[in-house]
């Protein structure tokens, strides 16, 4: 009786086989999936690569354009950034280029024209001050609108010494973002400075909406349109309120018109109950009867 009943049961192997062939579908798109981040990660850690070799090669030579005046001790350069003391190009509370200032500007004018013609780069030029209050008996409103005219001073020399003016801009900072803390006069004169980073020119263009013209345009510009179709000083009437100044015999529906004569108005037609008259008809009904001079004259 055992033995029909072993004999009489369903087989195993078929079940089991299915189970392994999904297991192995499962694995196989694992071992896929792990390939596809592998390489992924492989393409991002290139692209990592190459860019930090890029960023690398930049400030080395930007380093080597300014050996020179980083030999003299009169600028740094930090991290791709070029700092000026401000004494060296400011007197306190001034944005007047002094003399010193005015010879180093020129100086590393050349170099900087030369760097930003082989690589597609723009300079920000930044101002920073302390946080003293000014001096100036109100010439400045405070240290932020006195770095703007900082850097903008330097913007200008920069572009009269030959660098081209799409290729440079000016930011101001005011007293935020110090080297040092303002504790000590020593330490102010550090955060008294100007800085002069390249940033990529792409970066630029989208800041600025790729150097197009300007969306704000004068009046008169934009052909066809309303500005064009409105005269100054002739506000409109709407259409409502042209039936209604018509239907009280202002000629042309016109806002402070001269009403006209009663014989020359022909008279209104009945309105019927419960329905409203458009302002066409209104307009027709109101418009001037033209009178034979005989009719007038034996009037």
């Amino acid at each position: 009786m055992f033995g029909r009943e072993d004999s009489e049961a369903p087989p195993v192997w078929p079940a089991f086989g299915d189970l392994m062939a999904c297991l192995f579908g499962i694995f196989v798109l694992y071992f896929c999936w792990m390939v596809l981040m592998e390489v992924a990660l492989t393409e991002d850690l290139r692209a990592e690569r190459a860019e930090r070799l890029a960023t690398e090669e930049r400030l080395e030579s930007l380093e080597r354009a300014l050996a020179g005046p980083l030999a003299s001790g009169l600028i740094t350069l930090t991290d791709g950034r070029i700092g000026i003391r401000g004494a060296v190009l400011f007197d306190l509370s001034s944005a007047e280029l002094r003399g010193e200032g005015r010879r180093l500007l020129r100086e590393l004018a050349p170099p900087l024209r030369a760097y930003l013609a082989q690589r597609e780069d723009a300079i920000m030029v930044s101002g920073f001050t302390d946080d003293l209050p000014l001096r100036t008996n109100g010439t400045y409103v405070d240290n932020w609108e006195l770095s703007a005219q900082r850097s903008l001073t330097v913007v200008r020399e920069l572009v009269d010494a030959g660098i081209p003016a799409e290729w440079v801009f000016a930011a101001s900072f005011g007293e935020n973002h110090p080297v040092a803390p303002n504790d000590t006069e020593e330490r102010r004169a550090l955060n008294r400075r100007v800085e002069i980073a390249p940033v990529p020119r792409p970066m630029l263009e989208r800041w600025t909406g790729g150097g197009g013209p300007s969306p704000v345009t004068e009046r008169g510009a934009l052909e066809g349109s309303e500005l064009d179709a409105e005269e100054p000083g002739e506000p409109a009437v709407a259409p409502d309120d042209a039936a209604e100044h018509a239907a009280r015999g202002l000629p042309g529906g016109e806002v402070g018109g001269e009403p006209e004569p009663a014989e020359r108005r022909a008279p209104a037609e009945p309105v019927e109950a419960g329905r409203a008259r458009p302002a066409t008809e209104i307009l027709a009904a109101s418009a001037p009867v033209e009178v034979a001079p005989e009719a007038a004259h034996a009037r």
